[in-house]
């Protein structure tokens, strides 16, 4: 599993860098789960790291605005993220996932081909509305994202494993892989979650309050980061 942490500037990225994530990915939790941060804030994150570690960036909890998303991705692509990622958070019907993600993914690769598209999905769909994350790696796969991820919508403390059980999570990642996907779990993990994640065996794990102690409203600890990853290797 590759470890992706969420910092909110340069120096929790640093952070999150010397402790060993394997993705820094830029968020902004002011905005909602997958919040979206500025394109500055992107590149001053990117420069933080000397560019030695993949870039995520988030562009939001997205209702149905295929054409609002697609420039966002574009933007969050140009300012050096690798990885674009958009929560399909108000989003009810196939068909609308559909038209956002093709939309998104034709901005982006006509950029760069090389750059990634991840979709999540959330775990707490039913609570906000939102489409039943088992739909997206089929979904995904026919847009041509390259990611498909679940995280929690609502960030009240409430983790993904509390929505959806080892084995629907087990399931939705043998999806994503069988689709030729990569496949990401996030929302509230905890390190008592890791052998659970050892056997779901996502590609990605995704966190931020893990390595704030708890609390992501704290700051990323890198001494945090450096256990978390030791004891994923294990």
């Amino acid at each position: 599993m590759k470890l992706l942490v969420s910092p909110i500037s340069p120096e929790e990225a640093i952070a999150a860098h010397k402790g060993g994530a394997d993705i820094v990915d830029v968020k902004n939790p002011k905005e909602g789960s997958l919040g979206a941060n500025f394109p500055w804030v992107i590149r001053s994150v990117k420069d933080a790291v000397n560019s030695e570690k993949p870039i995520s960036a988030t562009i939001g909890d997205f209702n149905f605005k295929p054409g609002t998303a697609s420039l966002a991705a574009l933007g969050a692509a140009t300012a050096g993220a690798h990885y674009i990622k958009v929560g399909l958070y108000d989003i009810q019907t196939e068909d609308q996932a559909f038209e956002m993600l093709e939309s998104i993914t034709k901005a982006v690769k006509e950029l760069d081909p090389h750059k990634k598209v991840v979709v999540s999905g959330y775990s707490d769909h039913s609570r906000i509305n939102s489409i039943d994350p088992m739909l997206l790696p089929d979904i995904g796969a026919k847009a041509g994202v390259d990611v498909v991820m679940v995280d929690t919508g609502i960030k009240d403390g409430r983790s993904t494993f509390e929505f959806m059980n080892e084995e629907q999570l087990t399931a939705f990642t043998a999806s994503i892989r069988k689709h030729g996907l990569e496949s990401a779990l996030a929302g509230t993990l905890k390190f008592e979650d890791l052998p659970m994640l050892r056997r779901i065996r996502p590609d990605i794990i995704g966190v931020r309050g893990m390595v704030c102690g708890g609390d992501r409203t704290s700051c990323i600890k890198e001494e945090l980061v450096s256990r978390l990853k030791e004891e994923m290797a294990r």
